[in-house]
């Protein structure tokens, strides 16, 4: 740990000068670092909305940028804030080194931005209300005793890759007011088995750590043959529903071939992964998620390549 949390570096400093006792740390449990991943992912319904040119010409930006405000900061910010709350996380967490103290209020701060951000989004369409209102709901349980389903191994899985895969870029797509046709609804259904894939990899290279703490993770409980296993199967279905979605979309084969590239992507990560696991080292397994997570960055790019025209 870090003796003082607040002077970990200059920006902490400065962020405690410029607000003073508490508030900074406030902030900080929000943890601004995830915004801009948080931010790309969600305005992804936006563009495949909208479509390039029309997101270049700034088609329904203002609702697209209201909805990303309230999803990013107050929903978002505020369930991570909320975890931490009931957490008292002391240690390095996601997106947050050295974290400062528990400031006495993060409960009912987090609540009111969570709530807060329900009553915001009364301004929006009804489609964005209830996909917020899902969320929210899926926080509270995911965080608040007695639900507390983020210390119930699959649950877990299951909450994110439904909130973080789909519902997020949902988002801005509902912003939008656009009703969704069926073959956009595949190409959003499609990133929660690719999240499916993702999360139990970014909990093996922690392994024989959380075994050693006892923490009951995903990828404990499968073990790691398993997850990699169940991985390469959420990957392959995710990419089944994009080029399902190609076929209804009637993109042609010139455009949709776009999406062999990150499909690729993920088998040179999972494949060779899965094939030596056993030797890996958690350094390796580290290195294994960063790659996963480029090639979830691809996949994006490639999903607006052909979907977003």
């Amino acid at each position: 740990m870090v003796a003082d949390p607040r002077a970990a570096s200059a920006w902490r400093r400065w962020g405690y000068r410029v607000l003073p006792g508490d508030l900074f740390s406030y902030l900080l449990h929000l943890r601004p670092a995830e915004w801009p991943i948080m931010a790309a992912h969600t305005a992804l319904g936006w563009v495949l909305a909208v479509g390039v040119r029309g997101a270049l010409q700034g088609a329904h930006a203002g609702a697209a940028l209201a909805a990303l405000v309230l999803w990013v900061v107050l929903l978002n910010g505020g369930t991570l804030a909320l975890n931490t709350a009931f957490d008292r996380d002391e240690g390095d967490i996601g997106y947050l080194r050295a974290p400062p103290p528990v400031p006495r209020y993060l409960l009912p701060f987090s609540v009111v931005l969570l709530a807060g951000g329900q009553l915001l989004a009364l301004s929006l369409p009804a489609a964005f209300q209830i996909d917020y209102g899902i969320c929210f709901a899926m926080s509270v349980l995911y965080s608040v005793p007695p639900f507390r389903f983020k210390a119930v191994a699959g649950v877990d899985w299951v909450i994110n890759m439904w909130g973080f895969g789909t519902l997020t870029p949902f988002a801005t797509w509902a912003a939008t007011g656009r009703p969704l046709d069926t073959g956009h609804g595949l190409v959003l259904l499609a990133f929660c088995p690719l999240f499916a894939a993702l999360y139990p990899l970014t909990q093996l290279y922690q392994f024989e750590e959380d075994r050693r703490r006892g923490d009951r993770t995903l990828a404990l409980i499968l073990g790691m043959r398993k997850s990699l296993g169940i991985a390469i199967v959420c990957a392959l279905l995710a990419f089944a529903l994009f080029a399902a979605a190609v076929v209804l979309l009637g993109i042609g084969i010139g455009w949709g071939v776009l999406l062999a590239v990150p499909f690729a992507a993920w088998l040179l990560v999972l494949g060779p992964w899965y094939a030596r696991h056993e030797s890996w080292s958690p350094a390796e397994h580290q290195r294994g998620m960063y790659r996963a997570l480029t090639a979830w960055a691809l996949t994006d790019l490639a999903v607006l390549a052909v979907f977003a025209r």
